[in-house]
């Protein structure tokens, strides 16, 4: 982690959006992931959750304003606004529990090492399941707040936030049910962003980035697959 300093015209951008009430937000489209659900159905090992949290991830992370952060201190008698940026994030995200009908938060370090992250992954999914927390690290901000909508193809979603002068500058990012649509495998995919750190061709790139990954799943999971016939689980 780092503290960055904006030049002159990127430090207006970024005031005259870190003074809006509301400075997220938002785009929703949609995503082919042809390539990657058929990687998931040949796998007897590879599991749909742990591989689209690894991908999401790692296309964040090529991002680098995903990767910033505003902070609040206090510099003297006054408060002060800085920006930092990350080397690495922690995706976190919401798993179903055994013990009632609520979700558990369940963080996973992220690891560029796909078979690493998705043994990890799965591990904390487990014992979230049985040790639900909904409760994120004190003061941390490295975070990458992730979420699915399995029952609906959606075109829009909005979030629940805290008051704008807290700095929420986490992005957050939800899949929704995926869909067949001319011989294609498409998913809707939503991204919101604190406008002060992040514009719109900053998404445009994302989108751009997590559809190169979608596209070549099958080298970067390769070593997940079998000559097992598909699988119908998610």
């Amino acid at each position: 982690m780092k503290k960055i300093q904006f030049d002159e015209h990127r430090q207006a951008h970024f005031a005259h959006f870190n003074s809006m009430a509301n400075p997220h937000f938002g785009i929703t489209a949609e995503v082919d992931i042809t390539v990657f659900l058929d990687c998931v159905r040949r796998s007897p090992t590879l599991r749909f959750t742990p591989a689209m949290v690894y991908l999401i991830s790692r296309a964040a992370l090529e991002i680098v304003p995903f990767r910033w952060r505003i902070r609040r201190c206090n510099n003297g008698d006054k408060e002060a606004v800085e920006i930092v940026e990350h080397s690495n994030l922690r995706p976190s995200f919401a798993v179903p529990t055994a013990t009632s009908s609520a979700f558990s938060f369940c963080t996973v370090d992220y690891n560029e090492d796909p078979l690493a992250f998705h043994t990890a992954a799965e591990a904390v999914m487990e014992r979230m399941k049985h040790e639900p927390s909904f409760e994120d690290e004190p003061g941390a901000d490295d975070y990458l707040f992730l979420s699915t909508f399995p029952w609906a193809s959606f075109t829009s979603v909005t979030h629940a936030m805290p008051a704008a002068d807290q700095g929420d500058s986490v992005p957050r990012i939800v899949w929704g049910k995926y869909h067949k649509k001319d011989n294609k495998v498409m998913m809707p995919l939503a991204v919101q962003a604190h406008h002060a750190v992040v514009d719109g061709s900053d998404l445009g790139r994302y989108y751009q980035e997590i559809q190169r990954l979608f596209d070549k799943s099958e080298e970067i999971l390769n070593f997940f697959q079998s000559n097992h016939p598909p699988l119908s689980r998610r």
